[in-house]
């Protein structure tokens, strides 16, 4: 029997993986190495195939880049507009990160949006890269871009920019059910008649080109839907203002301005169309975001893209080539690829099977393929580790679901069979166990994204009573509910940069927890200090306090010091969980000392 070539030992998960390929290129002989085999077969094929794929990719590329420069004229048009109606309708910029991503996921664009003095306001991307010289357009929805919205106002005001004219619940529904009306009236004498509802929630109807010359309302009461609401009649009233003393000014006569905001004047119209501008935008800049500029690249920051000509001269002679190129290409990638797969379908089979056969793959050879079976039974191993923790979270989360959804069901088909009726206080009840469905669900995939290293953190300074105020605040209701004493101190004025929405989070489920578990008559008290290099934030209170063997374990997912593991009193067992990952998120540390009877600690340190 001819001896098995000795192979190098592998490691367990995590260990050393620099050193193991240290030893593959130092023990595989340079004629038996894989990579030896695979370069010489690709460097033989690359020169036969080289200039008929230049032929071919040369005379694709011009078309291509055509038909790219008019997908990517329709992306801008797309980013553009998203982008106008998003400050449209917020005051500012804080929350448009996430609408750049989802642009930039569809488009296949980089994204970024800046100052007037191109200080970045939020980029799709988090990687940095040179803006180019010019803007791709300058973001104002008071002031939009006719060449990217053709559509648009002759005013360049952009229609969702509604501001103070947008109408509450109650005056939509209201003008929608008379507008409802106004329509089966003049589907009668019109014979046509739509129902649009415009950015403000107003209602307007809609006639055919058809019916417009020669329309006539017949007591259908479609000139009173234009009325201003409650909502409307302020604003309405300061923009006549506006516009009157800019006329004034000009020494033209007044007008009087309906919601529609047609200029109806017996002096300069063009005067009063430019008053009314001036009036609206003056009037909507509170309620949009402060004009942006607008940069849109390609993932690798460049803005456009090259033709390419090909001359047609030798296209016979080289399609024949290409021909006999792709009938060697063929030969030679099977009789290759033949011998390199056969060992790896081994592989393959093994990696097929469950996971409880514990499938080991023999090493045979002394090549790269030889050293991938060693790592395939070595993550084998691991795989099963995994799998072992996997079943024993899939039947934590199905613990923790399956209680609301029993309860649900129950009730459901306890009023399907009628035993139940579907009342008031039933419906609070299904939502109630909804809610904690949801807060279950939003739990986990909080942990599921800190896992997966997709955790974003907004840093920003903010100050630490502020953020401690914000929390009591929020908590207090419940604490007088309960019969608690919630408090705040704070020694100095102690500052740090973090992400505030987040950092609420931690000491929200922080405090949360304690309310949970201090009994009536209790106290919860938030207290901050801050060091040289650190915050701390401590909450502590006077309930019932952990056991010194369970203390070790609050922080882990689904776990409960209440053996009953009962929701209603342990919470969904994930908060003191995502308040680590959070902590750590922001470089700090979180720990707990209790003393059962007397009270819980939670002590929170993060860097200044």
């Amino acid at each position: 029997m001819r001896a098995e070539p000795e192979l190098p030992e592998w490691g367990h998960a995590g260990g050393g993986g620099t050193k193991s390929g240290a030893r593959v290129r130092a023990k595989v002989p340079l004629h038996r190495s894989l990579l030896v085999r695979l370069l010489a077969t690709s460097v033989m094929i690359a020169v036969c195939s080289v200039a008929a794929t230049a032929w071919l990719a040369a005379r694709t590329t011009s078309s291509a880049i055509q038909q790219e420069q008019g997908q990517l004229l329709s992306s801008d048009t797309e980013i553009y507009d998203t982008v106008v109606g998003y400050a449209a309708v917020h005051p500012d910029w804080n929350g448009v990160a996430p609408t750049l991503r989802r642009l930039a996921e569809r488009t296949g664009r980089r994204i970024t949006l800046t100052t007037q003095s191109r200080r970045t306001i939020a980029a799709s991307s988090a990687t940095t890269a040179a803006l180019p010289v010019r803007a791709s357009a300058v973001v104002d929805p008071l002031h939009t871009d006719p060449a990217l919205l053709p559509g648009g106002d002759i005013d360049r005001i952009d229609p969702r920019a509604v501001g103070p004219y947008r109408l509450t619940t109650a005056e939509r529904k209201t003008l929608r059910q008379w507008a409802g009306k106004i329509v089966s009236c003049l589907r009668v004498t019109t014979g046509a008649a739509t129902l649009v509802e415009e950015p403000s929630g107003r209602p307007s109807v809609k006639l055919p080109d058809s019916a417009l010359g020669s329309f006539v309302d017949e007591g259908c009461g479609l000139d009173q839907l234009g009325a201003p609401v409650r909502t409307e009649i302020g604003p309405l009233s300061r923009v006549t203002a506006m516009v009157n003393d800019c006329l004034e000014r000009q020494k033209q006569p007044e007008v009087k301005l309906a919601m529609d905001f047609v200029i109806r004047t017996r002096g300069d119209s063009q005067t009063a169309r430019t008053c009314l501008d001036t009036a609206r935008r003056d009037q909507l800049t509170p309620y949009v975001a402060p004009a942006a500029l607008l940069f849109v690249t390609t993932p690798a920051g460049t803005t456009t893209a090259p033709v390419f000509r090909f001359s047609s001269a030798n296209t016979a002679r080289i399609a024949g080539v290409a021909g006999l190129v792709l009938l060697v290409t063929v030969a030679v990638t099977v009789v290759v690829g033949t011998r390199l797969v056969r060992p790896l379908r081994a592989l393959a089979d093994a990696a097929r099977r469950p996971v409880e056969e514990h499938q080991r793959v023999p090493v045979t050879t002394n090549d790269e393929i030889g050293h991938l079976a060693a790592a395939f039974n070595d993550l084998a191993q691991r795989r099963e580790r995994v799998e072992g923790r996997r079943k024993e979270m899939v039947s934590d989360v199905a613990h923790e679901l399956r209680t609301p959804l029993s309860t649900i069901r129950s009730w459901l088909e306890a009023v399907q069979d009628g035993v139940a009726t579907s009342d008031e206080s039933l419906v609070d009840s299904l939502l109630e166990e909804a809610l904690l469905l949801q807060h279950i669900v939003d739990d986990l995939q909080d942990l599921a994204e800190a896992d997966a290293g997709q955790l974003r953190i907004h840093p920003e300074p903010l100050l630490v009573g502020d953020l401690l105020d914000h929390v009591t605040t929020a908590h207090l209701g419940r604490a007088d509910t309960a019969g608690i004493t919630l408090t705040t101190r704070t020694d100095g004025d102690p500052e740090l940069s973090g992400d505030p929405v987040r950092l609420r989070q931690v000491v929200g489920n922080l405090v949360s927890n304690a309310l949970r578990h201090t009994p009536p008559g209790g106290r919860v008290t938030l207290y901050a200090r801050q060091t040289a290099d650190h915050v701390t934030i401590e909450v502590a209170d006077t309930g019932t306090g952990i056991p010194a063997e369970d203390l070790p374990r609050v922080f882990d997912r689904f776990w409960r010091a209440e053996k009953s593991r009962s929701r209603r009193t342990g919470g969904s067992g994930l908060g003191l969980a995502i308040v680590r990952r959070l902590t750590e998120a922001h470089g700090g540390t979180v720990t707990v000392v209790s003393t059962v009877g007397v009270g819980t600690v939670f002590t929170v340190r993060l860097p200044v």
